[in-house]
């Protein structure tokens, strides 16, 4: 699928937001509609039936939070940006957790939002399934047979450290936030720390330099992500 068959919906009451998102996207062949508030949000997803929708958390009327959670208790399975003030952290974390993909935080450039974008219909748009084998820079991860190497060196991990890299490796590119991952990985809600004891112990492993992390960055107050690196 190529930019030109690609439909965003901009959700935001600001029109010079909207205008440099209409402008910056159309100028990457993305196809943009604009909604000021909910209800014509609501409106358009339904007549239009966008690809991905950009969402500012900050609507006047219903808000960003009740929106998502509307579309997503209704079924709507169209990937969603918020779009958020760089301040709002526990805003971004409760999007997250109610279905949101992804986060990008005003200001932004427009080349991390395009990128960020990409992930988004990347895991929309591919067949379900995992792949088997994960590349990235000199990261390798067998998900068959739980093989993680470095280059030719293979890496020994604990079986928490494993399931910690694996869902990382399974949601690539995208942020995953400090319940979602230990949810998975727990079970339920254990104490952050267990996580980033684990994470911590992890870069240790794969990491060049574990103190400037190259594959699993940290999304302050939010989570943790993998980059996909060239």
């Amino acid at each position: 699928m190529t930019n030109l068959d690609v439909s965003i919906l901009v959700v935001d009451d600001e029109p010079p937001i909207r205008k440099l998102l209409r402008v910056g996207l159309g100028s990457q062949g993305y196809a943009i509609s604009e909604a000021p508030n909910a209800r014509t949000a609501i409106e358009l997803v339904e007549t239009e039936k966008p690809d991905l929708i950009l969402l500012d958390l900050g609507l006047p009327g219903m808000g960003g939070h009740e929106l998502l959670r509307k579309w997503r208790d209704d079924g709507l399975d169209v990937p969603v940006v918020i779009l958020s003030s760089r301040t709002d952290e526990a805003g971004i974390v409760s999007a997250l957790d109610l279905g949101a993909d992804d986060y990008i935080t005003k200001p932004f450039g427009m080349n991390e939002l395009v990128a960020r974008i990409r992930v988004a219909l990347r895991h929309k748009f591919q067949q379900q399934g995992e792949k088997p084998v994960f590349n990235t820079g000199d990261l390798t991860v067998d998900l068959v047979k739980r093989i993680v190497m470095i280059e030719d060196r293979e890496i020994k991990l604990s079986p928490k450290e494993y399931d910690i890299l694996r869902i990382l490796v399974q949601h690539a590119g995208k942020v995953l936030t400090h319940q979602f991952l230990l949810k998975q990985v727990w079970g339920d809600s254990t104490d952050v720390q267990y996580l980033r004891v684990y994470v911590r112990q992890l870069r240790q492993k794969i990491e060049k330099t574990p103190d400037q992390p190259r594959y699993i960055t940290t999304e302050t107050g939010v989570g943790y992500r993998l980059r996909e690196v060239d």
